[in-house]
């Protein structure tokens, strides 16, 4: 037992040395929620439960066999009337026993067929929900790493604008110390930099939340993450597909689709089954048993009896159950069509959206991009206009503020993208480990 301790924390010491040598790349989170994230392994328990159907109903459809064995210590008081007019009274004591194997084999048993039929689908079911988890999964795990890259990132550019504006407004101190500066660019430079240490506060703790919520979902501490390089979105492959190919291949292949299905055949095979109702069932019956002293006019007698026959069981009235059953499966599957009906549209909205998203999103990148660069040469320009005496301090302030917002905005709309394309695979049913290496690609360690 120490040994194997040992060994565990061995491996469990290398494992994070392992980790804090090198950052932690989208592939390596996934594969770490995979075993260790609650849902999916509640996912993964459900699905073994569910192919439990299937083995289940095949055994109503085999043989089953019984054996009972009895013993039984008996005292018998007989009273009788005499003769005389008196009571007699004897008392008899006596072992009894029993022992009976009986086996059973449904010959014609159609409701029990059809379930067995139904298993099937609802095994199909449970490996389309297990899929949608996995799908899920890689969602999830994509949306919180994207997160804490962000919520780092902009942490970077809020302690970059603090550091400029308290560089401003020690450059407006000594400014009107001399005489040169006014006492407004100090107040404004001050004011800006009150706001800045503000963002400070919201930035460090939406850094600490969205880093928490990653390791929650590993079930570990989070190492350094691998960075989203400049020009790697460049380097993603392109969608191939249209809008309207994206869509049949979300209803061809999305698992909540395949789910929706699976519980559609079950509610068709339910009605079957309901009818069947009716059906009379055949089945055959084998038997032995052996037996002692079964009464008191039997004592010290044994008996062995073998019996093999059919047992036919023609179902004449029930008060209407069966005619009910039906009913209620006939409305069962009307309600399944309708919810399978309802999650295509919705399934069709959702494609669009992310569709959007991302080929919009290249677009709105690309226009960020141009804009940073345009503010970059107005700052350029700006802080030498102030040199010449034709801007003032405040006007680089403005210009500054400006950049930074570009910059929050350029970085929202690079991770908003690259959520956009993993919901996109996601939804069109998409392996989620291929797609997350796709996106993978965008990232350096």
């Amino acid at each position: 037992m120490r040994t194997t301790f040992q060994k565990t924390a061995w491996a469990l010491a290398l494992s994070a040395a392992s980790l804090g040598a090198q950052a932690m790349g989208l592939l390596d989170a996934y594969k770490l929620a995979l075993e260790q994230d609650a849902t999916i392994r509640a996912s993964r328990a459900a699905l073994d439960a569910g192919r439990e159907r299937l083995p289940q109903a095949r055994a109503q459809l085999l043989p089953s066999v019984s054996a009972n064995w009895a013993r039984s210590s008996n005292r018998l008081t007989t009273t009788s009337n005499t003769v005389l007019g008196g009571e007699s009274v004897s008392r008899d004591d006596y072992f009894s026993f029993n022992k009976t194997l009986s086996l059973r084999q449904p010959l014609f048993n159609m409701p029990k067929y059809i379930q067995y039929q139904q298993a099937t689908d609802m095994v199909g079911e449970a490996e389309a929900v297990f899929e949608r988890e996995l799908q899920n999964l890689s969602v999830r795990v994509g949306g919180a790493y994207f997160e804490a890259l962000m919520s780092s990132e902009q942490l970077k550019l809020v302690l970059s604008q603090k550091q400029q504006f308290t560089t401003v407004l020690a450059a407006a101190e000594k400014a009107l110390a001399l005489g040169t500066g006014t006492r407004t660019d100090m107040d404004d430079a001050k004011a800006r930099l009150d706001m800045a240490l503000a963002q400070e506060l919201e930035a460090r703790q939406n850094e600490d939340y969205t880093r928490r919520q990653l390791e929650i979902l590993l079930n570990q501490p989070v190492p350094q993450l691998q960075s989203l390089h400049p020009t790697g979105l460049q380097a993603l492959p392109a969608l191939g597909l249209d809008l309207n190919a994206w869509l049949d291949k979300a209803l061809a292949h999305s698992p909540e689709v395949k789910s929706l299905q699976a519980r559609l055949q079950a509610a068709d095979k339910e009605i079957q089954k309901a009818k069947a109702g009716h059906a009379p069932t055949l089945d055959a019956v084998a038997q032995w048993s052996d037996s002692g002293s079964e009464n008191v006019t039997r004592l010290n007698s044994s008996f062995e009896n073998k019996t093999l026959g059919f047992q036919l069981t023609i179902p004449l009235y029930q008060g209407g159950y069966v005619s009910s059953l039906e009913r209620q499966a006939v409305a069962e599957k009307l309600r399944q069509e309708e919810a399978l009906e309802a999650m295509r549209r919705d399934l069709g909205l959702r494609i669009h959206r992310e569709y959007r998203g991302v080929t919009e999103g290249v677009l709105k990148i690309r226009a960020l991009e141009q804009a940073v660069r345009s503010n970059e040469q107005l700052l350029d320009s700006t802080r030498k206009s102030v040199l010449a005496g034709v801007r003032t301090q405040l006007d680089v302030l403005n210009v500054e503020q400006q950049l930074a917002t570009t910059h929050r905005d350029l970085i929202q709309a690079r991770y908003l993208y690259l959520m956009s394309r993993l919901r996109l695979h996601a939804l069109s049913g998409h392996d989620p480990l291929t797609a997350l290496q796709d996106i993978h690609s965008a990232f350096t360690p």
